[in-house]
């Protein structure tokens, strides 16, 4: 049975908000050719520098789901055409990045989820920088690697296990 994430938030909506937690909406634009994403969360924080999300995206996904914290900068592209490809060819599930992406047309081609807070043409500089799989607060939300994100044209929602 699959569950929109308007109907997670009708089943969950008397729980605990620090478990079942529902992620801002009206900031988030879909990018990507997938209309959802659902999976166990795997993390970067990065700041202007997308050697992680790199090194995350060229290795297997296996269903899960990117979500990339990179301090809501505009200035700099966290993610464009050729990491959403790869990321599509290694069977990541989707990729929130809260921060900017790049290559609208070729992020839309790929058959894969991608949520971002906006885009810009200029790529990021590659300094070796960024952590990997470490908890994220994200506009006021907790984003723990190992939790589950299920993403829809309604919204993003975040639970310990799987919904």
């Amino acid at each position: 049975m699959n569950l929109s994430t308007c109907d997670l938030c009708d089943l969950h909506k008397g729980d605990d908000p620090g478990v079942f937690r529902v992620m801002p909406g009206s900031r988030w634009r879909s990018y990507g050719g997938a209309p959802g994403m659902a999976g166990l969360i795997s993390t970067v924080r990065c700041l202007e520098d997308n050697t992680q999300v790199k090194a995350a995206v060229e290795g297997p996904g296996q269903g899960r789901v990117l979500v990339v914290d990179g301090g809501m900068s505009l200035r700099r592209a966290l993610l464009g055409g050729n990491l959403a490809a790869a990321a599509a060819r290694n069977a990541w599930a989707g990729l929130l990045i809260h921060g900017a992406v790049r290559d609208l047309a070729e992020l839309r081609a790929q058959p894969i989820a991608i949520w971002a807070l906006g885009h810009v043409p200029l790529p990021t500089e590659r300094l070796g920088q960024g952590l990997r799989d470490v908890p994220l607060l994200i506009d006021g939300t907790a984003i723990r690697p190992g939790e589950w994100l299920l993403a829809d044209e309604d919204g993003l929602v975040v639970h310990p296990t799987p919904l």
